[in-house]
């Protein structure tokens, strides 16, 4: 006897050439596995019983973009893990920040990533900046029913547009807006304590090391004042995640590139509880 015994066999869908997009392609092969597909009860789903990812910074600088993230997730008034990963690459250009519910969070991300690794091997071409933040977009606002009942996704999403030949930012609200923003963005439960700090830091002409550090800056302010947000743990050596993103690609700086930045801010703060300020010329 001869030939490959019977088996089970892949549908035709999964043989035959279809859409760029994977997210339409599980809708329509099986919807079962997305995310936004899950039921819930009624009422509010996130009230305290799940973890949450805050605050996530980005700025741009000549040649490229930086983007970082405090290590806490919260459940309610409790520390649910200190070293939470809150910054991912999404592509070889691009990175995501994740803030809200995080389990849907880093799913969301990971099916994210998925969309631009499918859509690359479809086509033979990297999707454009513009369209790697619709996309994103568009996983945002499938998410609707559930960031209604109280786990909502609002990531960061930023990276080197290869065309532009510049860093770019964009932020998103939970219904899946999209809003590029200039020079710097933050988003988060101390979002506004850290965009406050970046005002007074940033500048057009920011070294790569200089954008890490006013990032930094800016996590350590969030974190006076906001509860959410985990300030450098130094007992622990638990540090903010840093991923740079230059023509080259992108590069998350190691656990010692990052302390050592850290560092130099704790020990300045000991000096300056307030932290530095902006020149005034």
């Amino acid at each position: 006897m001869s030939g490959a015994p019977d088996g089970p066999r892949l549908p035709g869908a999964y043989l035959a050439p279809g859409t760029s997009s994977f997210t339409d392609f599980l809708a329509s092969q099986a919807p079962e596995l997305l995310p936004s597909a899950r039921a819930l009860p009624a009422g509010a789903a996130g009230d305290g019983l799940t973890p949450h990812a805050t605050t996530i910074v980005a700025a741009t600088f000549p040649g490229g973009v930086v983007v970082a993230g405090d290590r806490r997730a919260t459940m309610g008034n409790v520390i649910a893990q200190r070293d939470i990963q809150k910054v991912f690459p999404a592509d070889e250009y691009s990175a995501v920040g994740i803030a809200g519910a995080a389990g849907i969070a880093v799913e969301m991300t990971r099916l994210f990533q998925t969309e631009l690794e499918h859509y690359e091997k479809i086509e033979g071409v990297t999707l454009s900046m513009d369209g790697k933040a619709n996309r994103l977009a568009a996983l945002i606002r499938g998410n609707l029913g559930l960031a209604m009942q109280g786990l909502a996704v609002v990531p960061l999403f930023a990276g080197y547009d290869l065309d532009a030949e510049t860093g770019r930012i964009f932020s998103y609200d939970a219904t899946g807006g999209r809003y590029e923003e200039t020079a710097f963005h933050s988003t988060g439960s101390g979002s506004v304590f850290a965009r406050g700090s970046l005002k007074k830091l940033y500048r057009e002409d920011l070294t790569a090391d200089e954008a890490v550090l006013a990032c930094v800056q800016a996590l350590y302010d969030a974190a006076d004042d906001d509860s959410a947000t985990g300030g450098p743990d130094l007992a622990r050596r638990i540090f903010p995640v840093v991923h740079v993103i230059t023509a080259d690609g992108g590069r998350r700086w190691g656990d010692a590139e990052v302390a050592a930045v850290a560092d130099v801010v704790v020990a300045a703060r000991m000096q300056r509880p307030d932290g530095p300020a902006a020149a005034l010329s």
